[in-house]
């Protein structure tokens, strides 16, 4: 199956912290370590888990760690469709408590391609499933000649520019950032999809249909919530792509955001202490 991403990276700082620091205190780190993740560096890497390789269309930034965020992507199997840009790549970290929770401190802005690129959009239409977190409506368009296209509702404006029927759109329903109510797309998803972390998720389609599904077991120890949603997504974009009714895809995206949960950081790197 040929897959592909539409998105964008930041390359991160994870700190294991003792407790998540109010305003005038100090958190003591445990770990340390650094991975390019974000939403599409995430999902990227779960389609080529998946599918053996991804295309990943993105930009980075012309520093090292633009550098280093390519070549530790394709290290994981990721094809890297990107143009360099000049400024720096956009960088996060990311708190751990021991609880698992995540807080995200994002720096720069966000790297991601679009029409403008020059990328060789054309093997799109060759493309099975394409997840798209990140982008502008011009290369949502081209996205849609995959089989399958899923986006997610953070890119709700540009979801509303491009005016293209997605297969499914994700959101979280805890996330004030990924809003979605019926009538806000024009046409319809085909699937909205929303999840609701430890009690699974509800889902209908624009035929009528829905229904709910329920967290999948954790294959290992919990390390972190990092990841989940993204892996999720991705996970679900490949599982429609093979013909799965949408009861059955979300059963197996449920189980690889599970899988994330027992997954240090984005891609389970090992700190350095």
């Amino acid at each position: 199956m040929r897959v592909a991403v539409v998105g964008h990276i930041e390359w991160v700082t994870f700190l294991r912290v003792d407790r998540a620091p109010a305003a005038g205190m100090i958190a003591h780190a445990s770990e340390a370590w650094e991975e390019p993740a974000g939403g599409g560096g995430v999902a990227a890497v779960e389609m080529a888990r998946l599918a053996g390789a991804c295309a990943f269309y993105s930009a980075l930034g012309g520093d090292d760690a633009g550098r280093r965020s390519r070549a530790m992507l394709e290290a994981h199997g990721v094809e890297v469709r990107a143009r360099t840009r000049a400024e720096p790549q956009r960088r996060a970290i990311t708190l751990l408590d021991p609880s698992g929770e995540r807080t995200i401190i994002v720096h720069g802005a966000a790297l991601a391609a679009d029409a403008g690129d020059g990328l060789d959009l054309a093997e799109l239409e060759h493309t099975d499933a394409v997840y798209f977190c990140k982008g502008d409506a011009a290369l949502l368009r081209a996205a849609r000649r995959a089989r399958t296209l899923v986006a997610t509702a953070r890119v709700l404006p540009v979801l509303k520019e491009a005016g293209v029927e997605l297969d499914a759109l994700v959101r979280s329903a805890r996330d004030d950032g990924e809003r979605y109510a019926p009538g806000d797309l024009d046409p319809p998803p085909r699937l909205a999809v929303a999840t609701e972390g430890a009690a699974g998720g509800r889902w209908e389609t624009s035929a009528g249909e829905e229904g709910r599904w329920t967290a999948a077991p954790l294959p290992g120890p919990f390390e972190d919530s990092y990841g989940a949603g993204d892996s999720f997504a991705a996970a679900l974009a490949f599982a429609l792509a093979e013909g799965r009714p949408p009861a059955d895809a979300l059963a197996f995206a449920a189980a690889r955001g599970a899988l994330a949960l027992s997954r240090r950081g984005a891609h389970g790197a090992r700190p350095a202490r």
